[in-house]
């Protein structure tokens, strides 16, 4: 019965090899490109189902996501097996999605206690300084930790003007984004490029240039376009009017404080975040070899140590916060649980997706690794920059940051010297180009989640791909031609 099956499948193209050679998981070199299905379907939906059904896809993106995770898991065990579909879905949730959703809980729990109250009237001059302050900061406390402390006030000064969106759209860019490229703290391709032995600060001395050229013409940009805005006669008299509230509610006591100087509480918040940079860093440096077997999947003793701590960095802030702090914030947990629930049916999906990648030119995605290598056999840095890129807009930049990586030779002492070029582009691609989509890096739906809990109508999933069409494509051609 397996017999027929199998070659039903194989007659099909779901299958071109035995369900023997996946005992150890996904190979990716036999797999055929129909088992990225399922990964493209969760793609769609996240992209249409809020504009066609917002109401349903508000209720049930949780049912959506299990649903396209199913559809690849269960077809996967009945051709190679049970145990190498567990084997793939453990490797994902234990190694690589545990991981994630501790750490973005811990940062967004312990900025999102950090509240700015007093009267910030948005203006071009303050919008584009907060957007300054994020970029420098995110590669300090990492894009999420930058994105969840400003992102909140940044909408509370602006939360009286007509024109909006803006904003949150350069916000993402800038802070979720861009900011975080110059060290591994700021971004999770980086932080792999790091525990692969890439110097601590080789971004830094390497890609500053282009993060340097590529931010500030988007605060530029901004600056221009928010003035603009501001000019309009009939925003410049509701802002006159209006001035900004302290809190999200506008109540009559938030109005009263609103000549208020500004002023920070849940200070202690700030401790907890170093705290949190403090473990990331340690799990990347301190190496115990020491490892314990989850069903199969070895978890390092220094990666158990962080997560506990973030865990516990968490615990700490909900109980030490004033609850003041996040009233003023609005603070919820509706963003997390969104990015937690989608970001666990991307993590199984692209499972095939990744190992289709990492086999190389062997595998159904060769033409793909084949771009950027030149009919010399020399890397083609240019090539690496904009693979990388776009290949992270849509999958998780981490992983699409390793398989390059790898395929650029994988030794971090060679790509750090005469490989510079080729690791400058492959690690600008990955952290730059993840402001394409929403999906291209967590805190972007973080930061969208929040925005359209404030009432702002935050673009669709293809309206948002215009703004970054319009504005970063061009940007990133002409970085292209003056650094690659």
């Amino acid at each position: 019965m397996h017999k027929g099956i199998f070659g039903a499948l194989a007659a099909a193209g779901l299958l071109s090899v035995s369900p023997a050679a996946f005992a150890a998981g996904p190979d990716g070199a036999q797999l055929v490109a129909w088992w990225g299905v399922p990964f493209a379907g969760l793609l769609l939906s996240i992209a249409l189902g809020p504009l066609l059904a917002p109401a349903f896809w508000h209720h049930h993106f949780g049912k959506i996501a299990a649903f396209w995770a199913a559809a690849f898991l269960l077809p996967f065990a009945l051709v190679f097996g049970a145990g190498a579909a567990w084997h793939g879905a453990v490797h994902a949730v234990v190694a690589e999605y545990i991981p994630f959703v501790v750490l973005l809980t811990a940062l967004f729990t312990t900025a999102g206690g950090i509240c700015v109250h007093g009267n910030l009237r948005g203006g071009a001059w303050l919008n584009t300084g907060l957007l300054a302050l994020g970029t420098v900061l995110a590669s300090i406390m990492g894009t999420t930790g930058a994105a969840m402390l400003l992102i909140r006030p940044l909408i509370r000064a602006n939360d009286n003007r007509r024109h909006n969106v803006h904003v949150v759209v350069f916000f993402i860019f800038l802070v979720a984004n861009a900011g975080g490229s110059l060290t591994p703290l700021g971004d999770p391709p980086l932080f792999l490029g790091f525990l692969q032995g890439v110097d601590f600060f080789w971004t830094t001395l390497h890609i500053w240039p282009e993060t340097l050229f590529i931010c500030a013409v988007l605060l530029v940009l901004f600056f221009l376009i928010d003035s603009y805005y501001f000019r309009q006669k009939t925003e410049c008299q509701a802002d006159e009017l209006d001035p900004t509230p302290d809190s999200a509610s506008g109540s009559a006591s938030d109005r009263a404080s609103e000549t208020a100087p500004v002023r920070l509480e849940g200070k202690r918040n700030f401790v907890l975040l170093a705290a949190a940079v403090g473990l990331v860093l340690m799990s990347g440096v301190w190496k115990p070899d020491a490892a314990f077997d989850v069903f199969g999947t070895p978890v390092a003793l220094q990666n158990i140590v962080r997560d506990a701590g973030l865990v516990v960095i968490t615990l700490i802030s909900l109980a030490i916060t004033p609850r003041t702090a996040r009233e003023g914030n609005g603070f919820n947990w509706e963003p997390m649980k969104e990015v937690a629930k989608l970001f666990a049916g991307i993590f199984l999906t692209i499972i095939p997706v990744v190992a289709i990648l990492r086999a190389g030119e062997a595998g159904a995605l060769g033409w793909v690794i084949r771009l950027v290598t030149g009919p010399d056999g020399a890397p083609d840095n240019v090539m690496y920059f904009w693979a990388t890129g776009l290949l992270s807009s849509f999958l998780d930049n981490a992983p699409t940051y390793l398989v390059f990586f790898n395929t650029a030779g994988g030794d971090a002492a060679t790509l750090m010297t005469t490989g510079a070029a080729t690791l400058a582009a492959i690690s600008a691609g990955a952290v730059f180009m993840g402001a394409n989509t929403y999906i291209g890096n967590a805190p972007n739906f973080m930061v969208k989640a929040i925005a359209e809990q404030r009432g702002i109508r935050m673009p669709s999933f293809f309206g948002y791909m215009l703004w970054s069409g319009a504005i970063l494509l061009p940007l990133f051609v002409l970085t292209t031609l003056i650094f690659f």
